[in-house]
Order: structure tokens, then sequence, then C-alpha cells
């Protein structure tokens, strides 16, 4: 299974941008505008994850609400209902969640739970098809057993066919 911890991704980012919730939306936007960064995360003491800060939360709950950012704490506007990651999970896992659920960015904590990193979407886009694909096969084999391997193997085929297919023909 590919784990988010063995993406090269993971291991080559430029370290978590953080910030404590009484930090001043205009610190946030200068510091994340200047390493030109979409998100930050908004830790307790403990650099533990308990919001996440992004350009869309600028734009809703500051700019639209007319707020000023040089009086407004972080915690006036951040997501607190945060969704963590960690980097023995799967990459399949969070791709599926942040496309059903509509976002973009998550914390990855360590084992005492201290944020460590953050990966985006645009992170797991290297996460090609036929990795996918492999690791659908590989998920499929280890739940159903190894004498289905070619049946697997052909539906999925099939499916990526009709799929391909419907896609073209809307076109």
């Amino acid at each position: 299974m590919s784990r988010i911890k063995d993406r090269p991704e993971f291991r080559s980012k430029s370290p978590v941008m953080t910030f404590s919730p009484n930090a001043m939306v205009s610190t946030a936007v200068r510091a994340m505008s200047e390493k030109n960064y979409g998100a930050a995360v908004v830790v307790d003491e403990a650099r533990r994850p308990i919001g996440i800060v992004t350009e869309r939360d600028f734009m809703r709950r500051l700019l639209d609400k007319g707020l000023d950012p040089a009086t407004t704490p972080l915690s006036a506007i951040m997501t607190s209902d945060v969704k963590i990651g960690r980097g023995d999970d799967t990459i399949a896992e969070w791709v599926r969640q942040m496309s059903n659920e509509r976002f973009r960015h998550v914390p990855i904590v360590d084992d005492e739970g201290v944020v460590i990193n953050i990966m985006s979407q645009g992170d797991f886009v290297s996460y090609s098809w036929p990795e996918m694909f492999t690791q659908m096969k590989n998920d499929a084999i280890s739940t159903i057993g190894s004498k289905y391997q070619a049946l697997i193997i052909l539906a999925g085929m099939l499916i990526y066919s009709i799929v391909l297919i419907l896609i073209l023909r809307a076109k």
C-alpha cells in the first residue's frame, strides 16, 4: 500500500506553517503570501492541530464578512473541524476523502498528535492512475485472494475502458 510517508512529496516539503489561535489574520496572510502557502495549521501550545486556515477561509470568513485582518484572530475564521492524517495512512484513502468532502489540505501528525507536515491534493496529483490501479489490484488480491487475480485485472480493464468510452463520447 502506498502510504503518505512513502511519497517523495512528504519527505521533500518545506516545514509546515503553523500559528497560534491568537495570531492575527494579517500576520498569517503576510507569511503565507511570502512563502506561497495555500494553508496553515493552527496549533495549541504542544503543536497539536486545533484548526486550519486556507485562502478560502480568508475570503469567506474574513473579507466577505468585512472583518479587519489586523484585529481578527485566526481562531475567529479558522476551520476547527480539521481532518487529521498520519504518515501510515494510505494515499488512496485520503484522495477519496478529500474529493468526496471537498477539502484540499490535510495536516499530518506523529504518534503524539504533533503536526509534522501538511499534504494537499496537489501533492497527491503525482499519485498516477497506474499506481492507483496497482493499489486497487493489490488491495483486492489481499482481500479476495490471488486465485481471482486474472478476473480482477480483466474487470478493472473493462471498467476503465467503459469509463474512457463514456468520457470520449461526452466530448
